[in-house]
């Protein structure tokens, strides 16, 4: 309790963080309805979300580098707040598309000063304790953002100030600590096309799962409204699907870690398929389904992207896992900036099923791919752990250091 209490700073800053930057998104596809903005339009502000986040993960490293830690989390947190404030200012789907860059470029550059803080802290002897209560704080802020927006008025400048509130709020802990800040770290290389070389399938996998997320969580409510949930309904609906994935994440790691992953992967991917066809025949109307169908989608989609990345690091030398794993975000990243444009696009063209339609697609693409890649060649014996991986910025996998396992009992074919 004692180590954990060092943390606690760090802990509260990143839920105040997950408040702010979980609520607006939602909050976003509301009031863009409530403006009579189109669905493309409101689509290209979830786009514009992940554009920032990716700018913000290859920034960050660079303003730490120059200002330290404490004045790169002030920069990136005033970037937030001040992206929420300007929303209600200027009610226009240009300009808001600008401002979702700031709050994609908050989130990723405050979770790497965040996360480079922490790795200067852990030992080998605290960092299981506090890399799992880390998850807990980021899942459960995560969770209650998405419930957020059953209070939060669409289009109301008292809500959007509220959000710059807690955006501002998460400077006060990491003002306030006596910890000493830590050297600045080095920025990883980015070599996407290397890393997918390398695994052509933990490639394919990441981007599918960044197009399902981005697609999901800047898109869904576009489809909630559609099939008629309230507002209070689509922050249930969300969060549900939060839940679902944080469920799968150990029984998925048992298997991941006990039989060949693309196995893993493509169980996954087919169970994908099935619920996103189902929840397509279920249509409207049906509340129960839809949250049954949510769970179920969580538990298929949410652990796709730490298997695909335990499955590349398989093939990946522990020197460069770091230099691997960041590309493997940068690939992520691609797939979560055009996802939500197109997902919303072809709601508005063909109506809410699209959007399961879509994702069921990519997954049925990702099962014949990897089918295709157990004919290349084998596994391998000798596997990292399975973890689950939060994406949150290119530092997650400093944190989340996997050794590899030996011996043939580790795969089963």
């Amino acid at each position: 309790m004692r180590v954990l209490l060092t943390f606690v700073p760090l802990f509260l800053s990143v839920m105040l963080l997950q408040l702010s930057s979980g609520a607006i998104g939602p909050l976003d596809v509301l009031s863009g309805s409530k403006l009579e903005f189109s669905k493309p339009e409101i689509g290209l502000l979830g786009s514009a979300h992940f554009l920032g986040f990716f700018v913000g993960c290859w920034w960050a490293p660079r303003i730490m580098g120059a200002v330290g830690h404490a004045r790169s989390f002030a920069v990136f947190a005033a970037c937030g707040a001040m992206g929420a404030i300007a929303h209600p200012l200027i009610p226009d789907a240009t300009i808001w598309t600008l401002l979702r860059i700031l709050s994609g470029l908050c989130i990723a550059g405050c979770y790497t000063v965040i996360e480079s803080w922490m790795q200067a802290m852990l030992t080998n002897q605290n960092r299981g304790k506090v890399m799992g209560f880390y998850r807990v704080v980021d899942i459960g802020a995560s969770s209650v953002a998405q419930l957020m927006i059953g209070i939060l008025e669409p289009a109301s400048y008292v809500s959007y100030n509220l959000i710059g509130i807690m955006c501002c709020a998460c400077l006060l802990p990491l003002a306030l600590t006596t910890n000493t800040q830590p050297p600045t770290p080095e920025a990883p290389r980015l070599r996407p096309l290397q890393t997918a070389l390398t695994s052509p399938l933990g490639a394919a996998g990441v981007m599918i799962a960044g197009l399902t997320a981005s697609s999901f969580r800047m898109v869904g409510p576009i489809y909630g409204q559609e099939v008629g949930l309230s507002n209070q309904q689509i922050g249930y609906f969300l969060a549900t699907v939060l839940i679902g994935g944080a469920i799968a994440q150990f029984p998925v790691g048992w298997l991941a870690d006990r039989f060949d992953r693309r196995w893993v992967l493509i169980g996954l991917s087919a169970l994908s398929v099935l619920v996103c066809g189902g929840v397509v025949m279920t249509g409207s109307g049906n509340f129960y389904a839809i949250f049954i169908g949510a769970v179920l989608f969580g538990i298929a989609t949410f652990p796709i992207f730490s298997v695909a990345s335990a499955h590349t690091n398989d093939f990946t030398d522990a020197d460069k896992s770091v230099e691997v794993n960041a590309s493997l975000m940068f690939i992520y990243g691609i797939g979560a900036i055009f996802a939500p444009y197109v997902t919303s696009t072809l709601i508005d063209l063909y109506g809410p099923s699209a959007l399961f339609a879509f994702i069921a697609l990519a997954h049925l693409i990702l099962v014949v791919f990897s089918l295709t890649r157990m004919l290349a060649r084998p596994t391998l014996t000798e596997r990292t752990r399975y973890t689950y991986l939060p994406r949150t910025s290119f530092t997650i996998f400093k944190l989340l250091r996997r050794g590899k396992r030996k011996g043939s009992q580790d795969i089963q074919k």
